[in-house]
């Protein structure tokens, strides 16, 4: 995507879920600061896809035979506006803290096609952060495509030389469903 620094550069957030109704309101409070927000609803029964209905995001649903991250991934960028400059992947049960999309706008350039960001995926009992790392799930519109079944990652699709930048102030959280099995990603 060919644009100008001055023009205005869009954001979407996209995810993929299923029977996640217990992390949809906390999740869009902090990801509607994006110009568009985009799920597909995988298959839910507990009534996720109708909250997000309500939220008024861009949904659908799609239920697979043979379920792959990748591959579900990839039908959800398809929901993506094609005036979006900025794709920004979040999980149901992760969230921004708030400011997020101001920073990405303002460090985002012509040749930005990454971004790492700060990612806490763990916390402790006491509520202190665990396990923190870099993550790079924020990317170019159109240049990435998701790969493998499980534990995927972005691909660039042609190899155009775009740059990666660190925006460490911008903070990412996970707190998943404990009781929530992952049995499914061993076969995978």
């Amino acid at each position: 995507i060919a644009y100008s620094c001055n023009m205005e550069k869009k954001i979407c957030v996209y995810a993929i879920c299923k029977n996640e109704l217990q992390f949809v309101q906390r999740w869009y409070d902090s990801v509607k600061e994006a110009d568009y927000v985009c799920v597909l609803d995988t298959g839910s029964t507990d009534g996720t896809y109708e909250a997000f209905q309500k939220l008024g995001v861009i949904i659908n649903q799609k239920k697979y035979k043979n379920f792959r991250f990748d591959t579900a991934r990839n039908d959800s960028m398809k929901l993506i506006p094609d005036d979006t400059t900025i794709c920004v992947c979040v999980d149901i049960d992760e969230y921004f803290e708030p400011g997020w999309s101001a920073i990405l706008k303002q460090n985002w350039q012509a040749d930005t096609g990454r971004v790492r960001y700060r990612y806490t995926w763990s916390f402790n009992p006491d509520g202190s952060e665990g396990v923190v790392f870099m993550a790079d799930k924020i990317h170019r519109n159109k240049a990435y495509q998701w790969k493998y079944p499980v534990h995927e990652i972005l691909s660039p699709i042609d190899n155009t030389p775009y740059t990666y930048v660190d925006l460490p102030t911008i903070q990412l959280n996970h707190k998943a469903d404990p009781t929530k099995s992952r049995a499914n990603y061993l076969p995978l």
